[in-house]
C-alpha cells in the first residue's frame, strides 16, 4: 500500500500553525528542563507572538500567498534558530 494513499493536501496556513505548535512545545520543554530561563523563554515568546501577527495579516484578504507563506517561513526559520540558541547556551533555569 502506497505511504501517501488519501493524503490530503496541507495549506500554507496548516503547515504554519503546526509548526507555530512545535516551536511553542520547544520553548516549553526547555522551560520544564531548565534549559530555558523565564526570560529567555519571554523572549522567545515575544518572537513566537510576531510572527502570529504575521500569520493575521497574510489571512486579513482570506488567503495566504505564495510570497507570503515564504516570509513568515523565513521568520519561523529564524524563531527555530533563536529558541535552538537559547536552549543550548549553558544558561540555566533549575527551580
Amino acid at each position: 500500500m502506497p505511504l501517501f494513499a488519501g493524503a490530503q493536501t496541507v495549506t500554507p496556513q496548516q503547515r504554519i500553525d503546526q509548526r507555530q505548535v512545535n516551536q511553542e512545545n520547544r520553548i516549553q520543554q526547555g522551560v520544564q528542563s531548565g534549559s530555558l530561563t523565564q526570560k529567555e523563554a519571554a523572549n522567545l515568546e515575544k518572537g513566537q507572538t510576531h510572527v502570529e501577527k504575521m500569520e493575521n495579516k497574510a489571512l486579513s484578504d482570506g488567503k495566504i500567498s505564495q510570497k507570503e507563506a515564504q516570509h513568515i517561513n523565513e521568520a519561523q526559520n529564524k524563531q527555530s534558530r533563536k529558541i535552538e540558541r537559547q536552549k543550548h547556551d549553558q544558561q540555566h533555569d533549575y527551580n
